[in-house]
């Protein structure tokens, strides 16, 4: 899965076989036909993957006391990944916007729920805030977050995630509750 969810990234849905797959996971490709008949089921399979990645690192993010920290983490964690965003955009965003160009399969319902989840998460961390506009700021971080990695990959510049990931964070400090 983890395989499939990196090589689907790199390549792309249409320009990925299962044998790339195989390739890329160091197993024979009977091995990925046994487990994933069909190349949706590799994409629903990396969609999956994705998802689990996301919840591993809110998890890690959930240790820290304070929902402000949080998300500048969370954008800190995007700055860090700023190489594969210049390369590749980011993996949800990306899969989301070719699935949607099928016409087949409903995957790209299923690419959305990975937006969905990240958009969940950080409303939680703007309503722990105490703010009543949680679902706006939520709206707001994210589609920055997809616009800072369409632009890094379309300019295949790393820079502009990290000068745009600062610009979140002085963002997100502007919003601290006042004492």
């Amino acid at each position: 899965m983890a395989a499939a969810a990196r090589v689907l990234h790199q390549q792309g849905v249409e320009r990925t076989t299962i044998a790339d797959i195989a390739q890329a996971a160091d197993v024979p490709a009977g091995n990925v036909y046994y487990y994933f008949k069909t190349k949706d089921a590799l994409v629903l399979a990396a969609l999956t993957e994705h998802a689990r990645g996301f919840t591993e690192l809110t998890a890690e993010l959930e240790r820290l006391d304070d929902p402000l920290e949080r998300l500048k983490v969370l954008v800190c964690t995007w700055i860090g990944q700023r190489d594969i965003a210049a390369r590749f955009g980011c993996p949800a965003g990306t899969l989301a916007m070719e699935l949607d160009k099928r016409e087949e399969g409903g995957l790209d319902i299923e690419a959305g729920k990975l937006i969905r989840q990240a958009l969940d998460w950080t409303e939680q961390q703007f309503r722990a805030l105490g703010r009543a506009d949680a679902a706006d700021l939520a709206l707001t971080l994210i589609s920055s977050y997809q616009g800072m990695s369409v632009m890094s990959n379309a300019l295949r510049d790393p820079d502009v995630m990290t000068r745009e990931g600062a610009r979140l964070n002085r963002w997100l400090d502007s919003l601290k509750p006042k004492k």
